[in-house]
């Protein structure tokens, strides 16, 4: 069963990207999983020579690895600091005309 958020999805809430980049992460796993072994299926039983069948393996592990050290070590989730507003540049929006009645 998928897992239910108790509240409006917001990515500025840091419960949620968290969740959100570990689902995306999980998701990652199983197409690795899934992709790679349908290659090296087929290399293996055409008795193919794929040399880059190798690289592409090699290749999508060091991305999986990477993302994985980012979701679980370098993320950070904590609320985002609130950004200062930028100075007043003394310049102020036209104000909409008003219709004139003419009688």
């Amino acid at each position: 069963m998928p897992p239910r958020w108790s509240r409006i999805p917001d990515r500025k809430d840091p419960d949620y990207r968290r969740l959100d980049d570990r689902m995306t992460f999980a998701t990652h796993v199983p197409l690795f999983t899934a992709c790679n072994s349908g290659l090296w299926f087929f290399k293996i039983f055409q008795n193919h020579d794929w040399p880059w069948a190798v690289w592409v393996t090699g290749g999508w592990a060091a991305i999986l690895v990477a993302h994985a050290i980012y979701v679980f070590a370098i993320a950070d989730y904590s609320d985002p600091s609130p950004a200062t507003p930028a100075p007043a540049t003394g310049f102020k929006p036209k104000e909409k005309a008003t219709k004139s009645t003419k009688k």
